[in-house]
């Protein structure tokens, strides 16, 4: 299955919050806090099975990941000392573009993947453009000089008025940030009981 390309305000009100990040979202959802459709989300029982494939869908939704992609973090994630899922949300943080997004660069994900894609950042003054590169604590990313004029830029943080994460430092007068260590599970703010997930892909 590839990425999801249609109407994602349909899917913000399919999971009842904005997994999204864009700030638009919110004002859909504050109007329209109901299921997509008809009916809304109606009152069908969900099986467990069903319950464990929503979170799944949410979160590999939420960070705009492939299938394969999110299924090979889950192995990476498995493979890993500590608990499978808490390894698994970290990873999904480390990511180039989520930490782009997290500094407050771009107002949501998917912007931010674009971002890199087009080369206006770097990675310890290292051009990167491969938005599932994974950052360690220390690395400092930083807009391109050239590319410090760029409105995108400004308006994201002008949006974002403070750095709510204690795993990453801004500077917005240079445009730049540091990823200081590897956020522990009560700092990421993911709405997802990622212990569903482990199950679904143990079976």
């Amino acid at each position: 299955m590839g990425r999801y390309t249609g109407p994602r305000a349909k899917l913000v009100r399919k999971f009842g919050e904005n997994i999204f990040g864009n700030p638009k979202f919110d004002k859909i959802l504050s109007k329209k806090p109901y299921g997509p459709g008809q009916h809304g989300n109606g009152r069908k029982r969900v099986s467990h099975y069903g319950t464990q494939l929503k979170e799944k869908q949410k979160l590999k939704i939420m960070y705009g990941l492939y299938e394969k992609q999110f299924r090979n973090y889950f192995k990476k994630a498995d493979r890993m000392r500590g608990i499978t899922g808490e390894n698994l949300l970290q990873l999904l943080e480390r990511r180039f573009d989520n930490t782009v997004y997290r500094l407050g660069f771009a107002t949501s994900r998917a912007q931010a993947r674009q971002l890199v894609l087009h080369r206006h950042l770097t990675v310890n003054g290292k051009l990167v453009n491969i938005p599932s590169y994974l950052l360690k604590p220390g690395d400092v990313i930083e807009v391109r000089p050239k590319s410090k004029k760029m409105d995108v830029f400004h308006n994201a943080l002008r949006i974002r008025k403070s750095n709510p994460y204690e795993w990453i430092e801004v500077e917005k007068a240079n445009l730049s940030g540091t990823f200081v260590s590897i956020p522990e599970r009560s700092q990421i703010p993911v709405n997802v009981n990622e212990q569903l997930i482990v199950e679904l892909y143990s079976k």
